[in-house]
């Protein structure tokens, strides 16, 4: 969809009304004095950075495991290919770009070590202890496991990067909806997040930036590992027509380059179209706080009809082809494995997870409650940490290739 950001009437460098106000955030839940040099969304974009739980992402899988080889995706360098997506879409939507990147940058924290497959044992082995949600746990992350600061848990982040952490995809109150997860009802107890509306438009150009983002980086690794062949990708019409058009204009061109310029032509192409769905859905409803955005009823940064049909074709196309290919599903099954051994010997064994401080008294507690600490344990590793644990603990460590 073609967009033209002089249509919305606001200039280069200004803040539209509908963009959240950084000077006017609904606050921390700990009070904090402002900084006379930098925004509150500047602030918790820079605490989000300098976190523990930041600097994993660098050793957690997003699709391949990392020694697979040196060049493909991590969970670190998808957020910032998702951070920098996220930017564009707000700039060009005259938002507040930094509440934009911070929201990007800590949509994963709480993913597991092994991605999904972690993700999906470690919910099945918590299905009688409150289950298991990535968002949910990024909750805790910020708000609770990161102890860095003097006077509170957490990061003590914004209410509008809390809100655009938890409800990026949509509210999370809905009628016939899926139950919330308990970390963020628990919450949401002291910090009213809204959990029955949809987020600033900040948090809705990161959700979309993040199936910009994978939806191309997984079909250029899928490429690069062999799994994916380019004659595979002519039964998906969007690549199809862009490998015709590469072709007709650079005939010859070499593979790697041939590659990657379809996958900056996809993501430009999908990039304008959420712009000017969005800015086609400004203009009809014509919010005039980001409040408005909020109770707007309906998600504002989507993609157009032909390209939500794209995006659902690929999905189904990495689904069977990259996802659920043999080699991938093998590692799966020795990544959930891992994942399986580890908290069964930490629930019998609280000890074994070491002396740290965080995890004093942990015998005593119940089984659910001993589930949850364990999850926090478990869930805050890296690949190669939950190896070297698993390496550490049983004879027989399955090799991840």
């Amino acid at each position: 969809m073609e967009y033209d950001i002089a249509k919305l009437g606001f200039g280069n460098g200004t803040r539209a009304p509908w963009a959240t106000d950084p000077w006017a955030s609904r606050g921390r839940l700990f009070a904090e004095p402002t900084s006379p040099t930098r925004s509150e969304f500047q602030r918790d974009r820079d605490r989000i950075i300098h976190t523990t739980a930041f600097r994993r992402l660098k050793h957690k899988t997003q699709v391949f495991v990392a020694h697979e080889g040196d060049h493909y995706r991590t969970r670190l360098t998808h957020t910032i290919e998702v951070a920098q997506i996220a930017r564009a879409l707000a700039r060009a939507l005259k938002l507040d770009e930094d509440l934009a990147e911070g929201v990007a940058l800590v949509h994963d924290f709480g993913h597991t070590p092994f991605g999904h497959t972690g993700e999906e044992a470690l919910a099945e082995l918590l299905a009688d202890a409150g289950g298991f949600d990535h968002n949910a746990q990024s909750l805790r992350i910020v708000t609770k496991l990161e102890q860095r600061y003097a006077e509170f848990d957490g990061l003590n982040l914004s209410w509008e990067t809390l809100e655009g952490l938890v409800k990026h995809n949509g509210p999370l109150i809905v009628e016939g909806g899926e139950p919330v997860p308990g970390p963020i009802l628990d919450y949401n107890k002291t910090h009213d997040l809204w959990l029955a509306t949809h987020a600033g438009l900040e948090a809705q150009v990161a959700a979309i930036a993040d199936d910009i983002a994978y939806n191309t980086h997984d079909i250029d690794d899928g490429l690069r590992s062999g799994l994916i062949t380019l004659e595979m990708l002519e039964e998906l019409p969007l690549l199809a027509r862009l490998m015709a058009e590469v072709r007709s204009r650079y005939p010859g061109l070499e593979e790697p380059r041939f590659i990657h310029e379809i996958m900056r032509r996809q993501i430009t192409e999908m990039v304008e179209d959420v712009i000017g769905v969005a800015q086609s859905n400004i203009l009809a409803v014509k919010p005039q706080s980001a409040d408005d955005i909020r109770h707007a009823g309906q998600t504002m940064a989507c993609f157009s009809d032909s390209f939500v049909a794209a995006d659902r074709d690929i999905k189904q196309f990495l689904y069977r082809h990259l996802y659920r290919h043999p080699d991938v599903m093998r590692v799966r099954a020795h990544a959930t494995r891992i994942v399986r051994d580890l908290f069964a010997v930490f629930m019998a064994d609280p000890s074994a997870m070491g002396e740290k401080h965080e995890y004093a008294g942990i015998d005593d507690l119940p089984g659910e409650r001993r589930a949850q600490a364990v999850r926090d344990y478990l869930a805050g590793m890296t690949d190669t940490y939950a190896i070297a644990a698993h390496r550490r603990l049983f004879d027989d460590t399955p090799e991840l290739r």
